[in-house]
């Protein structure tokens, strides 16, 4: 009962967000005094965060195919393809930050 009353709570709060986005009329569009300052922190926080992420993973696999040599191919393809998706982060944020700075909603 209490899982899916907030599992139902998480629905409407994220079904609601895009609501109150699109509500705003007019304007200067996105651009506001602080977005440059927004973008830039977002961009070194996912930066910072992904290469924590894929020290940690690279440091996973050294210490696996140390302990286990004989499988060493399979820890490192996981090990690509993890690093691979932890990188994504960092590019999705740079999208969404140069989008936020630079596209300018049509009136």
């Amino acid at each position: 009962m209490r899982r899916s009353l907030m599992l139902t709570l998480m629905t409407c709060a994220v079904l609601s967000v895009p609501g109150l986005a699109f509500a705003q009329e007019g304007g200067g569009g996105w651009v506001g005094p602080f977005a440059v300052i927004a973008a830039g922190i977002g961009m070194g926080i996912a930066s910072g965060l992904c290469g924590l992420g894929q020290g940690r993973a690279t440091a996973g696999a050294v210490d696996a195919i140390a302990r286990q040599p004989g499988a060493a191919a399979r820890i490192q393809t996981a090990m690509i393809i993890g690093l691979a998706l932890i990188e994504s982060l960092a590019l999705y944020v740079f999208v969404i930050a140069a989008i936020l700075l630079f596209v300018q909603p049509v009136k």
